[in-house]
């Protein structure tokens, strides 16, 4: 049942649309309805301007017409109408030439009888002239234009005519410019050729251009989706594997571009790093408490088991035992308090991202509570070279934890000699202060692992005094995570000298930080855990 159960469950998550297909549909509708907008705007606007022009071509016939006509005063008839028309009009209806040959034919034609032949002779143009009982009194072809009902002294009328395109008809009557009365009608019909084969190709060129257009972008959407999607699919991939096992090394390959999916991958990167780093804290943390606790453990048991077989009737076992079991639980209590600071301070920029320390300040106040606490050891403090107003990027209790493991770890190494120098400068915008004692020094190979966990130079000696190897740990740690620097110079049987250096913060850095650390605590945000 369970397997049938996973199996559903993967089955259910394996169901989805593809990223990429959305969002080509959604970039090739998109395109798809602004080319077809366009499209229909423009070829609106050449039809309306096209035809604008055919309604001016039948306009001038039906004007040079009417020009011709209306000096007459009874109503059309062919008798009245033929003779209105220039000689050329009626060689042109009698199937002759456009031009005559005379020379004095062409100059008895006047402006009308040339517009009016250059009209009529338009194989587009077709002519009719009506009387008032709507019969036929002039055509220019076989094919008569109908006369039909109509409001108005003048009418357009365009239409369509399946296969041959569009038509453009005009009616219009004709007033006698003697009496102003109603002699008859103009039918002019345009077959709108040019219109017809313009707004054809036009339109077949825009299907081509537009289903090129479509196809085209596309594909080029397409590719670029894809090359955004691709290294989404690589992080999901990524993703899944660190959720199925978080204890996995994998990471996003770098993307190799200059955008927000690669800042993307390298946070992400960083982010499991961070993980990673906290996973491997939590192992180090319960492998090294299961491992230092073992001891004081056993020697507590010991003891216990001791007293309960017969210590307890034997006062001098029973308090050798109790102290025994009571130093342990000290060491212990100790020992878990120093592991949860290392832990904690491999956390520092989450929990203190703005602290600002005045070094000055800090150094003073370690150093008079140190020679308080120790007053049989001398301890110097050396400033001279330390301005009064520097200041680091760091937790003050974090700087004086530091310090006084420094100075601690000095005091429990001296010999002969009891005294601790501490010295503190800047120079090139950075503050080093150094902790020297005068105790037995470190070896060349006691040097590289000094800052390890747990490590002892002499751990019988250590021991002794009450130390675990942690606390240079937690120095180390700490000087680390402020983005400092900590190293030890040291020779045998002289002493040591321990130096950590920051970067100093500049005045409006400062004044910026400690603003935002303002506003964090008004917030009431958490603070640090290791004051």
């Amino acid at each position: 049942m369970a397997n049938k159960e996973k199996v559903k469950k993967n089955k259910k998550e394996t169901k989805h649309s593809s990223l990429i297909i959305k969002w080509v549909s959604i970039v090739s509708l998109t395109i798809t309805v602004s080319f077809i907008i366009f499209s229909v705007i423009i070829y609106s606007t050449v039809s309306q301007q096209t035809l604008i022009q055919q309604e001016q071509t039948s306009n001038r016939v039906v004007q040079t017409l009417q020009t011709q006509l209306q000096s007459i005063s009874e109503e059309l008839q062919i008798s009245n109408v033929v003779p209105a028309l220039s000689p050329s009009t009626r060689r042109i209806l009698n199937g002759g030439p456009n031009i005559s040959g005379s020379a004095d034919s062409r100059e008895s034609n006047n402006a009308f009888n040339d517009a009016l032949v250059s009209s009529i002779s338009n194989p587009d143009i077709s002519v009719g002239v009506y009387n008032l009982h709507r019969e036929v009194v002039f055509a220019n072809g076989s094919t008569t234009p109908k006369l039909e009902s109509f409001s108005g002294d003048i009418k357009y009328k365009k239409v369509n005519t399946k296969g041959n395109g569009s038509s453009l008809i005009t009616y219009s009557r004709i007033r006698s410019t003697k009496n102003n009365k109603l002699i008859g009608y103009v039918v002019v019909a345009n077959k709108m050729t040019n219109y017809n084969r313009l707004m054809h190709n036009l339109l077949r060129w825009m299907l081509l251009i537009s289903v090129f257009s479509i196809l085209l972008f596309t594909l080029i959407s397409y590719f670029v989706v894809k090359d955004v999607v691709n290294p989404i699919k690589n992080i999901s991939a990524v993703a899944k594997k660190v959720n199925e096992d978080p204890n996995s090394n994998v990471r996003i390959e770098n993307l190799n571009r200059d955008d927000e999916l690669q800042e993307l991958s390298t946070s992400l990167n960083l982010m499991l790093d961070r993980m990673q780093r906290y996973i491997d804290q939590q192992k180090e943390f319960v492998s090294d408490v299961s491992h230092e606790l073992r001891t004081p453990v056993a020697v507590i048991e010991g003891h216990l088991g001791m007293l309960k077989r017969w210590g307890k009737d034997d006062p001098e076992i029973l308090d050798e035992s109790i102290d025994a079991s009571l130093q342990e639980a000290d060491r212990m209590k100790h020992l878990i308090q120093e592991m949860l600071d290392l832990t904690r301070a491999e956390q520092i920029d989450v929990q203190y991202p703005n602290a600002v320390t005045n070094v000055n300040e800090v150094l003073r106040r370690v150093a008079g509570d140190m020679a308080m606490v120790h007053n049989d050891f001398n301890i110097q403090l050396d400033m001279d070279d330390l301005p009064a107003d520097t200041k680091i990027q760091m937790y003050s209790s974090h700087l004086e934890q530091v310090l006084i493991i420094l100075i601690d770890n000095g005091i429990k190494y001296s010999t002969d000699l009891k005294q601790i120098n501490i010295s503190a400068g800047v120079s090139e915008q950075i503050v080093s202060i150094m902790v020297q004692d005068f105790g037995e020094g470190i070896s060349e190979e006691d040097k590289t692992k000094i800052f390890n966990r747990f490590y002892r130079v002499d751990k019988a000696r250590t021991r002794e005094k009450g130390g675990n190897g942690l606390g240079l740990s937690i120095a180390q740690k700490l000087v680390s995570s402020y983005h400092g620097e900590i190293s030890v110079d040291s020779v045998q049987g002289q002493g040591s000298q321990f130096k950590i250096s920051f970067p100093v913060l500049s005045k409006a850095k400062a004044e910026e930080l400690e603003k935002l650390d303002n506003e964090r605590k008004k917030k009431d945000l958490p603070s640090g855990i290791l004051s």
